[in-house]
């Protein structure tokens, strides 16, 4: 039987318990932790799981503990805990490093740094995963197969983490910024803001459903879109003039070289 603690019940640590209970993983085996007694009550009472203000007893007997408390925050609180080595500690903050989160636990402590986004919200998250030096193959398995629950996840080496902060943890707030600028331009041209977003909202979540249910790559799906000499054609000549790949190629690098600063 595997016992979860959740250190951090915000919006992250929410997202992970829905989705373990959803997927059938058991209330009971689930304790969560939060210092305001009314939001431990609102979980329990929703996910019929337990909850604590003690970090501590929450940890106690737990296979798998899961930090979703704030980046800067981590490090604190794994110097204030004293885990058994019977745990894997797992990192949801962005930005550190497996080696500032290892130096913070006693040696020989399994930890494992993840790098959630927020689809996880709804159930179709991108999580990267990096295990640490004393993590065994079997606990890096358990813990993709749990992070599942809320979406897909994808295993690298610590030293890719940077790239992926670019790629996927970040980066819904690329998609919602084109989102925007599109039904801004909608409304420039005419549509009311409400039919703009409608459109907008729609095509985006259904451009998004072909990426990933049609086993085609995103160059093919763009080409079966543009008519030659067409008005897709012509909008996407402006993009590219517009110098668009430059523009997210500079982007990842900034997120990047940001995330290796926090780190």
């Amino acid at each position: 039987m595997t016992k979860i603690a959740v250190l951090g019940g915000g919006q992250i640590g929410e997202a992970l318990v829905s989705g373990l209970i959803a997927a059938g993983f058991p209330a009971a085996d689930v304790v969560v932790t939060n210092r305001r007694q009314a939001r431990g009550a609102e979980l329990e009472e929703t996910y019929g799981v337990s909850t604590t203000s003690n970090n501590e007893q929450a940890i106690a007997g737990a296979d798998y503990v899961f930090l979703c408390v704030k980046p800067y925050a981590i490090i604190e609180l794994l110097e204030g805990l004293h885990p058994g080595k019977e745990s894997v500690f797992i990192s949801m903050a962005a930005g550190l490093t497996l080696n500032a989160l290892e130096a913070a636990v006693p040696q020989g402590t399994p930890v494992i740094r993840v790098m959630p986004n927020t689809p996880m919200l709804v159930g179709a998250g991108m999580s990267t995963l990096a295990p640490g030096t004393a993590v065994s193959e079997e606990q890096t398995a358990q813990v993709v197969k749990l992070l599942e629950s809320v979406g897909e996840v994808e295993v690298i080496a610590d030293k890719d983490m940077d790239a992926a902060a670019a790629l996927q943890g970040s980066a819904p707030a690329y998609f919602f910024l084109i989102a925007e600028a599109l039904i801004d331009a909608g409304v420039q041209l005419g549509l009311t803001r409400d039919s703009a977003q409608r459109m907008v909202t729609q095509t985006v979540a259904g451009s998004g459903k072909m990426l990933t249910d049609s086993g085609r790559d995103p160059v093919t799906l763009r080409a079966n879109v543009t008519s030659p000499g067409g008005t897709t054609a012509a909008a996407l000549r402006e993009l590219e003039e517009s110098g668009l790949r430059g523009a997210f190629f500079r982007a990842a690098e900034a997120c990047a070289q940001r995330s290796k600063e926090l780190g």
